[in-house]
């Protein structure tokens, strides 16, 4: 909530900033704070106290030693796509790092450094024209260093790993406000806590030679999306046990079309040999009666761009989520049933992603959680009129709790982190879903990078 000393923070901010060019200073009554503050969750209405967008990596660290001295509460954005938009809170000052996008790739073309600020898209277009790729998620307007820090899930994490398996490094801005280059320790930390120690500035990350992709959608007839639903994920667990490679990756969605209910699964073949992702292609479309199938070569930029145009620019609501072992009997009637009776807004969606292969190998090298396979239901209770989110969002919590209900021995105990609903929930029962055993070890980082708990408001919060 705005106080009585707001304008004077305001002013006292703005008259400092003169001395600071290269950072760039929106203020409440400037008519570019609406668009400044905007975030993906359109039904995020809290207003930073201003917003500052430094344009240079000194420029962060400025701005944080700022708000230290004065004792400023702030918050960080990168892409804005944080589903509750918990990178503006009110009264608060949004620092926003877009400015910083930069990509090297190193002259042994085996990792690249790239800044805090970029979104994916951003990011896989200046590696594909390196011939290069990195694992990343599937939509374009995700910020790419939040998606790898807090886990990274996607499309390439059985044939490469997680987002975090890819970090080797990283700058931060420490609570100081100081540039400093992570320890071992800190970097596990940031290997799944993300922002909690500070800003992140660049992250050095593997990447992979790639030329080509072979991606689409295979569409199924949704008529009787309870049994094709049902009949679909029997065969899929067969063929899983049989075995399949780690350049493919499938994903389940049902999403609203002017023409109705989809249900369909996202192919992504992550290797050169197209020949054999095609046979994968037609083996992964038999499983269910198919009504369209547009898999087809591609580049990882256009790939992104075709996802991009499924999801509204702005959406209001809640998503709800489980991490489960395997799609059993049991849990295909549950599924089928939320997808049947799933609203027709265009912002509602279910997705299904998939973490085996090298992602789900036991690390130590971070306190992200869940190093089994299994399969994380996102369940997005979003609509795209903040009038019509109550149906949807009630939706998503029905379904969850009827996922929560079946076979506990098939149910894991933690989530991830980026999907958790966290309103109204109490952070000790958010740390414990989110990072299971490693909550003890992530507190203790904490305590000790940063005592005075200045990056208070970073996600997720501790207290």
């Amino acid at each position: 909530m705005m106080t009585d000393t707001t304008p004077t923070q305001v002013a006292a901010l703005e008259a400092f900033l003169q001395d600071h060019p290269t950072i760039k200073f929106t203020a409440p009554t400037s008519p570019d704070y609406p668009a400044a503050r905007e975030v993906w969750n359109g039904g995020r209405l809290d207003n930073p106290l201003a917003v500052v967008q430094p344009q240079t990596p000194t420029g962060v660290s400025t701005i944080v030693k700022y708000a230290k001295a004065h004792k400023i509460p702030f918050t960080i954005r990168a892409g804005g796509h944080n589903l509750e938009g918990r990178s503006i809170v009110e009264g608060a000052l949004l620092i926003d790092l877009r400015a910083l996008t930069d990509v090297t790739v190193s002259s042994d073309r085996q990792s690249a450094t790239v800044q805090g600020g970029i979104l994916q898209k951003e990011l896989a277009t200046k590696l594909w024209e390196e011939g290069l790729a990195t694992p990343m998620g599937t939509i374009p307007g995700v910020g790419y260093v939040g998606w790898a820090t807090y886990g990274g899930y996607g499309p390439f994490s059985a044939h490469w790993g997680l987002g975090v398996d890819q970090i080797i490094s990283a700058t931060v801005v420490s609570p100081d406000g100081d540039i400093v280059t992570a320890d071992e320790t800190l970097l596990k930390g940031i290997r799944g806590g993300g922002g909690l120690f500070g800003v992140i500035l660049d992250l050095t990350i593997k990447v992979y030679p790639l030329k080509s992709l072979l991606t689409g959608a295979i569409v199924f007839n949704s008529q009787d999306i309870i049994k094709t639903v049902t009949d679909f994920n029997a065969a899929y667990e067969e063929l899983l046990d049989t075995g399949i490679p780690p350049e493919l990756y499938i994903q389940q969605i049902s999403f609203n079309t002017p023409h109705g209910r989809v249900y369909a699964v996202l192919f992504v073949w992550s290797s050169d040999d197209t020949e054999e992702g095609l046979r994968w292609s037609e083996k992964i479309a038999s499983l269910g009666p198919v009504i369209m199938n547009n898999v087809a070569p591609t580049g990882i930029p256009g790939w992104l761009t075709a996802n991009g145009a499924f999801v509204p620019s702005k959406m209001f609501g809640i998503s709800r989520t489980q991490n489960i072992r395997r799609i059993t009997p049991e849990v295909a009637k549950v599924l089928g049933q939320t997808l049947d009776r799933m609203p027709s807004d265009p912002g509602t969606m279910f997705s299904i992603q998939q973490l085996r292969g090298v992602s789900a190998e036991a690390k130590s090298n971070s306190v992200f959680a869940t190093r089994e396979p299994h399969l994380v239901l996102e369940i997005l209770g979003f609509t795209t009129e903040d009038e019509a989110k109550e149906e949807s969002e009630q939706w998503a919590k029905r379904a969850a709790e009827e996922f929560q209900q079946t076979d506990p021995n098939n149910t894991l105990p933690t989530v991830y982190i980026s999907l958790l609903n966290t309103m109204g929930v109490e952070s000790a029962d958010v740390l414990r879903k989110a990072y299971g055993p490693h909550v003890p070890e992530l507190l203790a980082l904490k305590e000790r990078i940063d005592p005075e708990n200045v990056y208070s408001l970073a996600v997720p919060l501790l207290r």
